[in-house]
């Protein structure tokens, strides 16, 4: 019997294992290593975080990004973006130095179990555990908008099914989104030579800009200090109080999460992409459509006929593959490692998020919960790597509370049972039959 088996061996993940196992938990992970970043993101992708906030987390803060760069020679500075490679290799470094072995097969089921839960892996073998913690990451998670969700593989797909994209090297491409995944996605697409439009619904694309250098006078600091999610101090207070937001107004909470920070693209992939509004083509061939909502799509000979409707009229695009960066959605019934029994029961916010404490333990006693899902109660930082540090510290902890809870249940359990049985040794002694001594039996 484990005291806590993580499922998912991403960022959350295997921070989470590095703090439970210098907590001295009995603890075992599964999952293939950085899962996202080596097989669901194409070559040529970079890191939109800065480096120095990009860290997995350990206790003692000694296998850092910048540690890990340091040996291989890489550059890890503020302001230049690192390939999604080096740091995927990184994650790698990080498992097997920080955290305990990592059993790379996937998880079928989660079940509840009388001591907690049962772990069954795809190959069908079961673990037991006291408590279980979900750091599953995005894919579970990966929104299609429903107008072209039954088009079928061959003609849509969502940016995170796409570790490589020569496939889609000869097609016409549409992307939809106005992200950093659309954006990067179609510049990476147009430099490979394939003709690729952006489709938005958004009026206008938004661009962050440069950051603004790490030494600075004292006056631009303190008017707009650094952060992990950016600079200023609604930021900071993103990245660096979660405990604090986890106190506000639910409501607050629930806007908060449905705005800040959201879709732009990096400042270094502006000069690949972009044009000029309303269809004009970008340096390498990236047109990009703004302010249109696609209301109905269907194929015709083979290819993907969109309707969307502009500011001012209807326009019709005919394409031959439909790639979704439209994000994830994080909501409690797509965990579908979950039994549903489980699932369906779980307490949610009006999001679909599933509910966490200040543990991060859910409302099912002794099942835990990592990165985006909770992101509604946490605030943005848990949408990045940025927030894998906080979540370990306060979930390892919540979990060392749940095991000693269930450790104190047990001995009353056992103490009770305790009470019974020494009766009927004494009755039994005396010469009377334990049936006989009034003591219920179990």
């Amino acid at each position: 019997m484990h005291d806590l088996l993580i499922v998912g061996a991403g960022p959350y993940g295997l921070s989470i294992a590095a703090h439970a196992a210098a907590a001295g938990l009995g603890v075992r992970v599964f999952g293939r290593p950085m899962a996202s970043w080596r097989d669901h993101m194409p070559r040529g992708m970079f890191l939109k975080s800065e480096p120095w906030a990009s860290d997995l987390s350990d206790p003692g803060g000694r296998f850092g990004l910048a540690a890990y760069c340091a040996r291989e020679g890489l550059p890890a500075e503020h302001g230049v973006p690192l390939p999604v490679e080096h740091f995927a290799a990184y994650g790698l470094w990080f498992a097997a130095r920080a955290a305990p072995p990592v059993d790379e097969r996937l998880i079928r089921s989660v079940r509840p179990a009388p001591d907690g839960f049962a772990v069954t892996t795809a190959d069908g073998e079961t673990f037991h555990g006291r408590t279980v913690a979900l750091a599953v990451g995005v894919l579970p998670f990966a929104e299609i908008p429903v107008v072209v969700r039954d088009l079928g593989p061959a003609h849509v797909s969502h940016s995170s099914d796409h570790a490589d994209l020569r496939p889609l090297r000869d097609k016409d491409v549409t992307v939809l989104g106005a992200g950093q995944a659309a954006l990067e996605t179609a510049a990476l697409l147009a430099e490979q030579g394939t003709r690729v439009r952006v489709l938005a619904r958004a009026p206008h694309v938004r661009w962050n800009t440069l950051p603004p250098a790490w030494q600075r006078p004292w006056w631009q600091s303190a008017r707009a200090p650094h952060s992990g999610l950016g600079c200023g101090w609604r930021n900071w207070f993103y990245a660096e109080r979660p405990g604090l937001f986890h106190r506000l107004p639910e409501p607050v909470r629930a806007r908060v999460c449905a705005t800040a920070l959201g879709p732009a693209g990096a400042w270094w992939v502006r000069d690949r992409v972009e044009g000029g509004a309303g269809g004009a083509e970008g340096p390498v061939g990236v047109e990009i459509v703004t302010g249109h909502r696609i209301v109905a799509a269907r194929l015709t000979d083979g290819r993907v006929r969109l309707t969307a409707h502009g500011p001012d009229t209807t326009s019709v695009f005919e394409t031959d593959h439909v790639l979704a960066a439209t994000g994830f959605r994080a909501e409690a019934h797509r965990i579908d490692v979950l039994a549903p029994d489980v699932r369906d029961r779980l307490r949610t916010l009006p999001d679909g998020s599933p509910y966490v404490g200040g543990g991060f333990e859910t409302s099912w006693p002794g099942l835990f919960v990592a990165g985006l899902p909770t992101a509604s109660s946490f605030g943005p930082a848990m949408r990045f790597v940025q927030g894998a540090g906080f979540t370990a510290e306060r979930l390892v902890g919540g979990v060392r509370r749940r095991v000693r809870r269930q450790g104190r249940e047990a001995g009353q359990v056992r103490r009770a049972d305790a009470v019974p049985s020494a009766r009927l040794s004494a009755h039994s002694a005396d010469g009377q039959a334990p049936h006989d001594s009034g003591t219920p039996t179990h």
